[in-house]
């Protein structure tokens, strides 16, 4: 007889992180500034241009511009692209008071750094952050946070994206300091959208391995103290 555990949250039982997130757009549409400026830059710099902050700032810029119109013309909400225009433009503003184009990619340093602790401390807390993600993706509020076994998946799981922002930091932080930005632009790229898919492949397997056999899954969280939800059919698939 097989001794496998019975999966507590199949692929035909509600969706996926990657779904319910939607980290691929997201992750490609972060890429494209990053990627502008220091083409931007390079391209102006080996022309000889003394204006080659400029027109690194000025690539990056329009590109963010475009990606958010593209964003709201595709119904997103329209805070997260404004959102990320204005990191953009941050991080130009920066590089451009200090004259150094390595600093533009001081904001996602320290955005990094904060990530980390802010998801280090919400599993701390018993708040983990992936829930709060995914319960308001899915309409569900804080209701996961009563239900003793998503709220343990959900703190394991926040640990793969604590992961993703230290590793982005060890990568980072040198790179800085070396002052190489060509480097920083390759390494922003390939750990954002290749990173964050990872993240989510990664985090949602430890997620469903926290789940206790017959378990209903994300879209059903159960409360221990009333027995909310559907009950629990032994089989690891949702009624």
């Amino acid at each position: 007889m097989s001794s496998r555990r019975p999966d507590p949250a199949p692929p035909g039982a509600g969706p996926s992180l990657g779904e319910i997130l939607g980290g691929r757009g997201g992750a490609l549409d972060a890429s494209a500034a990053p990627a502008a400026f220091v083409a931007g830059f390079g391209i102006a710099q080996a022309a000889g241009s003394p204006s080659a902050l400029l027109w690194g700032g000025g690539a990056a810029l329009g590109v963010g511009v475009v990606v958010c119109a593209i964003r709201l013309a595709r119904g997103r909400r329209p805070a997260a692209g404004l959102a990320g225009l204005l990191g953009v433009a941050v991080a130009v503003l920066v590089a451009l008071y200090t004259g150094r184009a390595v600093d533009f990619f001081l904001l996602q340093i320290v955005s990094n750094a904060a990530s980390a602790l802010a998801w280090s401390v919400s599993i701390a807390v018993r708040w983990p952050l992936l829930g709060l993600v995914v319960g308001a993706a899915l309409g569900q509020r804080t209701r996961w946070r009563r239900d003793p076994d998503l709220l343990r998946g959900y703190r394991r799981a926040s640990w793969v994206w604590v992961g993703q922002y230290l590793l982005r930091l060890a990568v980072f932080i040198p790179l800085y300091l070396a002052g190489a930005v060509y480097a920083l632009g390759i390494a922003r790229v390939a750990l954002t959208w290749p990173l964050v898919m990872a993240c989510i492949a990664l985090s949602w397997p430890v997620l469903r391995r926290a789940l206790p056999p017959g378990h209903p899954g994300l879209l059903h969280p159960r409360a221990a103290s009333t027995g909310e939800g559907p009950p629990y059919s032994g089989s690891g698939h949702e009624a």
